[in-house]
């Protein structure tokens, strides 16, 4: 392209930021002085022009004297790239490929890792992984440095390029670097199969009396999955269900409609959920719950960590400040702000910050997170073998319980796990370093789960609460 053009983009550039400058309705008159001063609105045409100046003669230089040829299209999008990246983490330019990438994405199937990430000081940093994907099975944790894709450094990449990289045709291998902790965790090597990520973003399974609802991502098949396990969940437990567990856990977002439809699940319809508030006061919006409450006011439990973000935490934050949930477990990630998509020219996007989102109470969660009602980290459950011990029954001479003969012996009242949730040293900002108690390994099941410390104290939480209604129900009858 040569240089004459390039400065012909860059007054055309300028021409219509006069064009859309306002038209005074009075001219001076002829006798008037000369105005000693430059207009504000000149000054700042004259100091775009000279950017747009500026830019074509680096543009021009690095074509004519880069040591490597390179094109017009790759510089363009790198400065495009640049321009919106340098705003905040998660605004960006997605070229034509990365686009489609992203609209396969909110459909729930695309290649890669399963691995959402974010770029933090130049280092891209895991917001978590997604369940059933190679990241999440090679142990891969919400908070973990990736510093080398293939061995190359990712101050290399642009958060696009890096993800480019993670993703790519099924079967074919990527090894990632990684870093726990902070950047000065000892780095280890992780060799990972790129596979089809299909997003199964809700599924559920009774635990005993109560739903155990798993959300993974907010995309176009969130809500219709959520329906039908809540309709599932109704038909299997009948009568006898207690409430529910949403596990929130790891889930990056994703679709803000998807958060707003699945709040209001568990809302009364016209409550609000979410509010955003961006540059433009009349764009300002206000997001209510429609359809009604389908958990018909039974408890609810939330699980939340370090790797919920985004619509996640509208989520959290919704069922939170109208009282309608007991969040459970750790510090979520933060990020309060929304992106638009804005399709351009060449079949290309923008993806913009546009707003903040507030929770109803009004409080924004940006860089702050949502803090649980009850903290719950992580933890590794370990029995401790206690030996046969003494009880009334075994002294000499003890009575005897007169009750024991009518109807047996009473049962013994199962175990609860242990109550502390304060325990040094654990990560507060994901749950996959729960590892399985020695009694399991010992065994050999290598494909028994591990024990979920954060979702049984979630499980207790509910029946306490539904022990305790059903205890006041009774008491209250009775008078």
């Amino acid at each position: 392209m040569p240089k004459s053009l390039l400065r012909l983009l860059a007054v055309f550039s300028v021409v219509a930021l006069l064009a859309t400058a306002p038209i005074w309705a009075k001219t001076a008159p002829k006798d008037a002085p000369a105005a000693t001063a430059e207009p504000a609105a000149d000054r700042d045409s004259s100091d775009t022009f000279k950017q747009l100046t500026l830019f074509s003669d680096v543009l021009e230089r690095v074509r004519a004297d880069y040591v490597d040829p390179v094109t017009d299209e790759k510089l363009i999008e790198a400065s495009l790239n640049g321009m919106l990246s340098s705003l905040d983490p998660h605004s960006g330019y997605l070229n034509k490929k990365n686009f489609q990438d992203m609209q396969t994405q909110t459909k729930g199937e695309f290649g890669g890792l399963g691995i959402e990430v974010t770029m933090d000081n130049g280092i891209v940093k895991v917001i978590s992984p997604i369940d059933d994907t190679p990241a999440a099975k090679a142990g891969i944790q919400s908070g973990d440095l990736i510093t080398h894709i293939d061995g190359k450094p990712v101050t290399e990449f642009t958060l696009a390029e890096a993800v480019d990289k993670m993703r790519g045709t099924p079967g074919t291998k990527i090894t990632l670097t990684i870093r726990r902790g902070s950047l000065n965790g000892q780095p280890f090597d992780v060799t990972l199969t790129r596979a089809v990520i299909h997003i199964q973003s809700v599924r559920w399974e009774p635990k005993g009396n109560i739903a155990y609802i798993r959300v993974t991502a907010f995309n176009e098949q969130t809500q219709s999955g959520l329906d039908k396990a809540l309709a599932e969940a109704e038909e299997k437990i009948g009568a006898k269900l207690e409430g529910y567990v949403i596990d929130l856990r790891n889930n990056p977002g994703g679709l803000l409609e998807q958060a707003i439809s699945v709040s209001g699940s568990f809302l009364d319809a016209g409550k609000e959920v979410v509010s955003t508030r961006g540059r433009h006061k009349e764009e300002d919006q206000s997001f209510v719950a429609k359809g009604g409450d389908r958990a018909h006011g039974k408890p609810i439990a939330v699980l939340i960590n370090g790797g919920s973000a985004s619509a996640s935490e509208i989520v959290a934050g919704a069922l939170q400040d109208h009282k309608r949930a007991i969040l459970v477990g750790t510090k979520t990630f933060g990020k309060g702000s929304v992106q638009t998509i804005i399709p351009v020219a060449g079949g290309g996007a923008m993806r913009l910050t546009t707003s903040r989102y507030f929770t109803p109470s009004g409080r924004s969660i940006q860089a702050l997170g949502i803090e649980p009602d009850i903290i719950v980290q992580p933890a590794k459950l370990e029995k401790v073998a206690m030996g046969p011990g003494l009880h009334e029954a075994d002294l000499r001479g003890a009575l005897q319980n007169p009750d024991k003969d009518k109807a047996g012996t009473p049962p013994t009242a199962t175990p609860t796990p242990p109550t502390e949730d304060d325990a040094d040293g654990l990560d507060q900002s994901s749950d996959s370093n729960i590892n399985k108690d020695k009694a399991g390994d010992k065994t050999g099941k290598k494909d028994e789960p591990p024990f979920d410390y954060q979702l049984a104290r979630a499980l207790d939480l509910i029946r306490g609460i539904h022990l305790f209604e059903a205890k006041t129900e009774t008491k209250s009858g009775a008078k």
